[in-house]
């Protein structure tokens, strides 16, 4: 801010004590010069002093108050001229001073009563100036009538300048506020979409772990080697769960310079093949609906039954989708480590449709009989994702038993011309060990049934 702008605020903050300064300066000079301007009077009268000091008196109160302060210019005005004495000067200037100070800071209805008063003031004026000339009447009366009306017509552009300042002053204000709402809607926004991230990363993981971690600890005096592919699984989830959470909060990294760095696409990448930054930090994209693969065999080391069937024509997802349909599918599974049961059989469908994509996650668990303790977010923010897309969640009991989750997101269709050239599978896309090959699990809503492969040979957990 410059010193001219500095000034400016100072002053409209003490306007009168500046006006109230102003007039008495002006007032010690223009009185005594009004009084001595007064030729035909000798010795002079007093009441030229009052007169004089009474009409600029109340210019003190010009910009506080500029509606009354003008409106006792006026009528002092007024009553000097009934009271004999048709104009002092430069005392009776003080009426111009106030015509100005109402037009530009008063309310409309005031300047134009102002103006109004001025010109009928102008011909009373006259009129006892000019006694019985009807010539030096007239001349009179339009000499004061076009000042009168030039200190308004100044005080009018002057008026119209300062509102369109303050216009301008209060758009940037608002324009201000409107910036900083959006701001922290933005910066909620973010927090929620972080806040659901890391929920799916750390609840699907923990379970995973806690699985492992109690079918360990029951197995490690039967069967240490199953004890210790145990803890093999944990701590590759672990590792994995730590690179997801790396590279969300990769996002708010400014480093201008790793912006050209190829990023390495994948759920959780190898050793050695991630993308990092100085500190470490992994920056490769977030998983999407390719990584599902990896997200079943991930759950399916844990010792959980699970089959992943395809159907339909794959084809890319708008930006944000795939990531959608990874964390309902990563938290649906997750759930069911939680609640389903020990030993349950789990089916992930994904279905390809002409203007949709159906994920449904469905298992023989506990169904409507598991136990919850209310305090979770997962399906709220099963939802959450889905609403982000136009797409829904439906979460209930299976008819017969078990629990299913049916997402479903709205996708752009895709023309004949366009499409991939590639034949939608017919069958499940499933490699099964023949020698070890539980029932298969049927599907109601789907009328299909599908294939799991052999459960590792540890198989104990407890819910989490």
């Amino acid at each position: 801010m410059g010193l001219w702008e500095r000034w400016n605020r100072w002053e409209d903050s003490h306007r009168f004590a500046i006006d109230a300064t102003l007039t008495g300066l002006v007032m010690l000079v223009a009185v005594p010069l009004s009084a001595a301007s007064a030729d035909s009077f000798y010795p002079v009268p007093f009441d030229l002093y009052l007169w004089s000091a009474a009409v600029i008196a109340p210019l003190a109160w010009r910009r506080s108050h500029p509606a009354a302060s003008a409106a006792v210019v006026f009528v002092v005005g007024l009553l000097q001229v009934l009271a004999g004495h048709s104009l002092i000067l430069p005392a009776d200037l003080a009426v111009l001073a106030a015509l100005y100070s109402v037009t530009v800071h008063g309310p409309r209805w005031a300047h134009r009563v102002a103006i109004t008063g001025a010109l009928l003031g102008s011909l009373l004026m006259s009129a006892a100036f000019s006694g019985n000339d009807p010539v030096s009447l007239i001349g009179t009366t339009l000499f004061a009538s076009s000042v009168a009306l030039a200190v308004w017509a100044f005080g009018l552009v002057r008026r119209q300048r300062r509102l369109t300042i303050d216009a301008l002053v209060d758009r940037t204000h608002r324009l201000e506020v409107e910036r900083d709402q959006q701001a922290r809607l933005a910066t909620a926004a973010e927090r929620s979409r972080i806040a659901r991230e890391m929920h799916d990363i750390v609840a699907h993981s923990l379970s995973v772990i806690i699985a492992q971690a109690d079918g360990g600890r029951y197995a490690a005096e039967a069967d240490p080697a199953a004890a210790t592919r145990s803890l093999g699984t944990i701590s590759e989830t672990g590792r994995a769960a730590l690179a997801d959470m790396r590279r969300l909060l990769g996002v708010l990294r400014t480093d201008p310079a790793d912006a050209a760095r190829p990023r390495t696409p994948g759920l959780v990448a190898a050793a050695g093949h991630q993308d990092t930054d100085a500190s470490g930090a992994t920056t490769s994209p977030m998983p999407a609906a390719h990584d599902l693969d990896s997200l079943v065999e991930q759950v399916r080391a844990s010792g959980l039954r699970v089959s992943l069937v395809r159907m339909g024509t794959p084809r890319p997802l708008p930006p944000g989708a795939g990531l959608t349909v990874y964390r309902i599918c990563q938290e649906s599974l997750t759930n069911v480590l939680k609640h389903a049961g020990p030993d349950p059989a789990v089916t992930v469908l994904v279905q390809w449709q002409a203007a949709a994509i159906q994920l449904e996650v469905s298992d023989d668990g506990r169904g409507a009989s598991a136990e919850s303790d209310g305090l979770g977010q997962g399906l709220l923010g099963m939802r959450e994702r889905a609403a982000m897309f136009g797409g829904s969640v439906k979460v209930g009991p299976r008819p017969g038993g078990g629990f299913r989750v049916r997402a479903q997101l709205p996708l752009p269709p895709v023309a004949n011309d366009d499409a991939p050239a590639m034949p939608a599978p017919s069958a499940p896309v499933e490699s099964v060990d023949s020698s070890s090959t539980p029932p298969p699990l049927d599907d109601p809503a789907t009328g299909s049934h599908t294939t799991h492969r052999e459960r590792p040979p540890m198989n104990h957990r407890q819910q989490a």
